[in-house]
């Protein structure tokens, strides 16, 4: 290989002059064995020789190729160093059919390629001097222990356990540049990265500068491949970059390698993985992939051997004319591996659903069980029977007022046995729900009601906005006007019919209606049912709001199979303390939470058994046999404390992962008390009849390990969104690959070998904050259409301190006269409240990039991080003698450091979880049993303190609201 291009000197290597190397040569000529031993002896004997290296003579017992011998071999090639200080082992095993291994292992400051060659062939050749051979390394870099070991990369997967079937190696010859350049494609498209790190060893005479090298290239798809090889060939050629602190994950060895040699070019476990390419005698300086190496801790076999395969696949791709080709034309996958992805990622349907529409279901079982309590609230319940015969009463009224198949009916009540009963009604007009938050501005709710084209709205707000001559009635107006309806003929509906319209923010500045037929939530359940065993004895909450999906699980979860649903009122929800009473009352044994919500009821548990512990006869504990967590990431350590008071065989906690174009669901993990000491961010494998694959920027199918675009596929595909044909057409494709109808998530993912898949993020501005799916490009695109801003920017703040303290920030160019307060009064009258960014900083411009792109790094923030660890609030006992200031140090403590007395929790981003560990931290300071009431009501350090001031002693601090 010698026209291959190689660096020049000047270059930094990356693992220094510590890094070891290894050469095994296989003796069969007595007398070069005779030498060898002689000079080696001599070597042992020598003052000097033994200064810089270690020399002896062994025997084995066993024959040179006998299995044993050739283990033997490679482990002592492979052996590091002592850590003596010594730079080199010389060993010679001779094997009694008369051959004979001579091994050599160095540090590269003692002897490069070239010299450790010289010396293993000068000693079998003739008399040779070792010691005059071998220099002293000088001082590394990376100091005398070495280097720093690579991170173990995200996509080796070393902690998976199954093995799948290994395809053999592909074969074909290649220049170095073009393997270089396939490695460095592989390396992209594992890590998504337009730009990679790799090293390069070279084996090449190339005095002082030989040795293992860090190039970076840029592989992106848009770069053409002409512009990709020359970048490479400048790599290999130009000088190195400067030394990383840390190593590459792949590492290319492209070295020559005579007949009886082994040459191991780094130790074991210097590089996750080690592609090595040798030369092919009388090829004009092409390689072959002889092997790959990796270390199992930092990448799994599988994955090494898949890697290395791609490789090879795409070297084959790239020495093609590469004329008018980018690096994105380039498959990452054969065939076979195209199909192996697709399928490891697909969960069979074992059948279709019993029924054909969700009301259908609940007759049925209105007639099975009768007097089985259906539905409840605080104040009233409906059996089944009660439940289905209002349903279809309230049906009639609804087909008699314009409510047909094809047509949308708003529903906007808030949760009572009511507002299930409305939904259930809608159903049977064979019209689709449209469910709409009563605490939603006017203008998004005037928004939806023009975009779904209501023919009904049922509500008990007083003005909603309907628009366009939409009837609007209230529940008692439905039940009034029964009997006039009594004979109004309700149409037969079929799974593919729409359900419900459940609507998202959008980039656009305005929500888009997602439509979801009754044949996807029918799967849904039968793909839950006998998994969860959910039937007649269960009890669930309604803890969502019906707006938000995961509320379509909770309410027809518990109702198509036959359980009683425990309607949860919308201020029971913000209390952690009213929220647990209500569980512990109605005997919930199915509840659903985001991660969110469920750190208050963590906490409250903890609470409540230590209650139990001081005083069993006071306090009632809380055991429900499912506990189904969704709708944001989910991080298994923060249910430690659960399982230490309720076993794993005492509470099934499963985490599911979805999205309301995928009907609620898509995968589900169950979640174990050691979950906490493994993977952080699994989401578990998809429930029956869902697909799942990871796809490259082209929708190509991409292995285990590597991140990319979720696709979902299956029965529980929406119908597509309301009025939005383009958009539909752009997110639901159809696949060329398993010609089955997907979903493009814009969720970013990794599959690992045993099916499961890892979240990783998002690939859009798309954020979940406490559950709720939010567009950035929506609230910018708000804050751009306020008459007193002249321009916006949208970011999430906190995510850093943890989920509670995940916000909104605004930054803002105010018009000349107009205010941030100004600018919060009227967006909240189009954002919900979870939209409304918690800070609005006004900038007198936006700070950008040289390119002209908005800087995030340079946007002042509004907050500094809390003083103090959240669950390490100030000390337990404090000054009372100012309650203002004790109240302030520990608000502080908890929520931001620079505070004031007056500033509201609320409009400084607090939510629910973030009120909790504040109530708890106020406990802990000796505040006692301070409420979520308490804070809704006086949500200022000030205001909080004097109202618990005010309360009379011995009183629990309950502040009535006003």
């Amino acid at each position: 290989m010698t026209d291959r291009p190689r660096p020049r000197s000047g270059g930094s290597t990356v693992l220094g002059d510590s890094a070891e190397h290894g050469i095994a040569v296989r003796l069969t000529d007595a007398a070069l064995i005779r030498t060898a031993r002689a000079n080696i002896e001599r070597a042992a004997a020598s003052a000097d020789a033994t200064r810089v290296g270690s020399f002896w003579v062994q025997d084995a017992g066993t024959p040179a190729g006998a299995p044993h011998a050739v283990r033997a071999r490679q482990r002592e090639v492979r052996r590091p160093l002592s850590h003596g200080g010594l730079g080199l082992r010389v060993v010679l095993t001779r094997y009694p059919d008369g051959a004979a291994d001579l091994v050599a292992v160095a540090r590269r400051g003692a002897l490069d390629h070239a010299g450790l060659r010289a010396l293993v062939h000068g000693l079998a050749a003739a008399e040779c001097d070792a010691a005059a051979l071998v220099r002293e390394p000088a001082p590394s870099a990376h100091g005398g222990a070495g280097w720093s070991p690579a991170t173990a990369p995200r996509w080796g997967l070393a902690d998976d356990d199954p093995l799948p079937p290994l395809r053999a190696l592909p074969a074909g010859e290649f220049t170095p540049e073009v393997v270089t350049a396939a490695a460095a494609v592989a390396l992209s498209r594992y890590e998504r990265d337009g730009t990679v790190r790799l090293a390069v060893v070279t084996t090449e005479p190339a005095g002082p500068a030989a040795g293992v090298w860090e190039i970076r290239l840029s592989a992106g798809d848009d770069l053409p491949l002409s512009d990709l090889l020359v970048q490479v060939r400048a790599a290999l050629t130009g000088p190195c970059g400067p030394v990383a602190d840390d190593v590459p994950a792949l590492c290319l060895v492209l070295t020559r390698q005579e007949p009886g040699e082994e040459y191991v070019p780094l130790p074991p476990d210097a590089v996750p993985l080690v592609l090595t390419w040798r030369n092919v005698a009388g090829r004009d300086g092409k390689v072959s992939l002889a092997e790959h190496a990796h270390d199992a801790a930092a990448v799994h076999s599988s994955v090494a051997r898949d890697f290395a395969r791609h490789t090879v696949h795409l070297a084959a791709q790239l020495a093609e004319d590469p004329a008018g080709r980018t690096v994105g034309d380039l498959a990452l996958l054969d065939g076979a591996d195209t199909a192996a992805a697709v399928g490891t990622g697909r969960t069979p349907r074992a059948a279709p659903p019993r029924a054909t529409a969700l009301h259908e279901v609940v007759a049925r079982l209105a007639a099975e069980q009768p007097d089985a309590v259906a539905v409840c609230d605080a104040t009233r319940q409906l059996t089944y029977r009660e439940l289905d015969e209002r349903a279809t009463a309230w049906a009639r009224v609804l087909v008699d007022r314009g409510a047909a198949p094809g047509r949308f009916v708003g529903v906007c009540l808030k949760r009572t046995v009511d507002l299930v009963a409305a939904l259930l009604a809608v159903l049977k007009t064979g019209a689709a729900y449209v469910p709409l938050d009563p605490q939603a501005p006017d203008e998004r709710l005037r928004h939806i009601a023009e975009d779904a084209d209501l023919a009904v709205v049922v509500t008990s707000l007083s003005g909603f906005p309907a628009g366009r001559g939409a009837v609007v009635l209230r529940p008692e107006a439905l039940t009034a006007a029964a009997g006039d309806s009594a004979g109004a003929k309700l149409p037969v509906v079929g799974p593919d019919d729409a359900a419900y319209v459940i609507y998202t923010s959008g980039t656009t500045g305005r929500p888009k209606g997602v439509v979801v037929a009754h044949g996807s939530v029918l799967a849904l359940l039968d793909a839950t049912t006998d998994d969860m065993a959910l039937g007649p004895d269960d009890v669930w909450t309604f803890f969502h709001s019906a707006a938000f999906d995961f509320s379509v699980w909770e309410i027809w979860g518990c109702l198509l199979t036959g359980g009683r649903l425990a309607v949860v009122p919308y201020l029971v929800t913000r209390s952690p303390e009213d929220f647990h009473a209500l569980l512990v009352r109605e005997g919930v044994t199915v509840l659903s939470q985001t991660p969110s919500a469920f750190a208050g009821l963590l906490e409250m548990d903890a609470r409540t058994q230590d209650a139990r512990t001081q005083d069993a006869r006071t306090q009632t504990a809380y055991a429900p046999r499912l506990i189904v967590l969704g709708g944001e990431a989910f991080d298994p350590r923060t249910v430690g404390g659960w399982f230490s008071r309720h076993p794993d065989g005492e509470c099934r906690l499963v985490n599911m992962y979805g999205i309301t174009e995928t009907t609620v669901h898509v995968t589900a993990q169950d979640v174990r008390s050691w979950d906490a000491h493994r993977r952080i961010h699994g989401i578990g494998r998809p429930i029956p009849g869902w697909s799942l694959s990871v796809r490259d920027s082209r929708g190509r199918p991409l292995p285990p390990g590597a991140v990319g675009e979720m696709y979902v596929g299956g029965a529980g595909l929406a119908l597509g969104y309301l009025n939005r044909p383009e958009l539909t057409a752009e997110r639901f494709v159809s696949d060329p690959f398993s010609g089955e109808r997907l979903y493009r998530s814009g969720d970013l993912a990794r599959l690992r070998l045993d099916g499961t898949l890892d979240y990783v993020g998002r690939l859009d501005e798309q954020v979940k904050i406490r559950g709720f799916r939010i567009e950035l490009g929506e609230v910018r695109s708000v804050l751009l259409n306020d008459p007193g801003t002249a321009d916006a920017a949208v970011l999430v703040a906190g995510q850093e301190a943890g989920p509670a303290h995940a916000r909104l920030v605004g930054y803002v160019v105010l018009k000349e006269g107009s205010t941030t307060a100004d600018v919060r009064r009227r967006i909240a009258t189009v954002l919900p409240d979870y939209m409304v960014p918690a800070d609005l900083v006004d900038l007198p411009a936006l700070p950008l990039t040289l390119n002209g792109k908005l800087d995030q790094a340079a946007l002042p923030s509004r907050r500094r991080p809390p003083t103090a660890a959240i669950d390490r609030p100030p000390r337990p006992a404090v000054d009372r003698t100012d309650p203002v200031s004790a109240m302030l140090e520990v608000w502080r403590a908890v929520i931001a450091a620079d505070m004031g007395p007056e500033d509201h929790f609320f409009e400084l981003g607090g939510n629910s979880l973030l009120a909790v560990r504040l109530l708890a931290a106020l406990r802990k300071a000796g505040f006692g049993a301070v409420s979520m009431r308490d804070l809704y009501s006086r949500p200022t350090p000030r205001g909080l303190a004097e109202g618990l001031q005010a309360a009379e002693p011995g009183a629990d601090s309950q502040i009535p609201v006003r």
